[in-house]
């Protein structure tokens, strides 16, 4: 089970993803983000092939909050320390872009930007200071693919990750939210450049496995329906070109794919 967000009749609705005579169809849709599958089986009626909808960011998140060096090989490759508790930032919402959409290099303020492909959890029920025990399922909606695009310059300039992460088009969200996967059995995230595999990692393979995170986030800040959580990357980051093309495939999800330029 998944669903989109897509322009309709020059306006941005959500849609359920059902096969119909075998074809990848939006039969339900939804002026608002919805909090609940159930609330898309209800919604009104749709029926527009997939294919030919003009796909959006599934999410549109009051904040995306991400995971710092939760594979232990991507600390590695980057000469990081390994870490001992999650480690956690934000990237502004300003910073979402859908499939598709151009990510724009700030070529004049970074000589590097990175790609970094990851599982992107997206929340469906508010969370605040979760308790010991409490079972995270009920609060997570779905899962999507993330790509955390990195100014890796201007990440170890600063020393802390703001403007290396926050600028705008550094996160390209989608194509679909997709509920029926299982990161603690294992999902397959991969980056592609140009058609050639960069990134080749599992979320079984995380340091901190999903419950971990979403416990801890929820003792720092509250996570509001529609909130993003981008859960780190395997290793084989590298820098992105201008003309590049690049993809995050996520086992479950789909492929989210972005083309490169410099921002004029």
């Amino acid at each position: 089970m998944s669903y989109c967000r897509f322009q309709y009749q020059n306006v941005a609705r959500y849609g359920l993803i059902e096969k119909v005579r075998g074809v990848e169809t939006i039969t339900r849709t939804l002026a608002t983000a919805p909090r609940s599958w159930s609330e898309l089986e209800g919604a009104e009626r749709c029926d527009l092939p997939l294919g030919e909808a003009r796909l959006l960011s599934p999410v549109e998140p009051s904040k995306v909050v991400c995971i710092g060096r939760n594979y232990r090989e991507h600390a590695i490759e980057l000469k990081h320390p390994i870490p001992t508790e999650p480690l956690i930032f934000l990237k502004p919402p300003s910073s979402v872009i859908g499939i598709g959409d151009n990510i724009r290099r700030p070529h004049t303020l970074s000589q590097r930007v990175d790609h970094e492909g990851e599982l992107g959890v997206v929340i469906g029920k508010r969370c605040y200071r979760l308790r010991p025990g409490d079972d995270v399922r009920p609060y997570v909606l779905g899962y999507t693919c993330v790509n955390d695009v990195t100014a890796r310059d201007l990440q170890e300039k600063d020393g802390q990750w703001t403007r290396a992460k926050g600028f705008d088009t550094f996160c390209p969200v989608g194509p679909v939210v997709a509920a029926d996967l299982d990161p603690w059995k294992g999902v397959s995230v991969q980056t592609r450049v140009n058609g050639q595999l960069r990134q080749n990692g599992t979320t079984v393979d995380f340091l901190f496995p999903l419950d971990v995170l979403v416990h801890f986030i929820s003792q720092v800040m509250t996570l509001e329906p529609g909130d993003l959580i981008a859960t780190g990357t395997p290793a084989g980051v590298g820098p992105l070109q201008p003309g590049d093309s690049v993809e995050i495939t996520v086992e479950g999800v789909g492929t989210l794919k972005n083309p490169v330029l410099n921002l004029e």
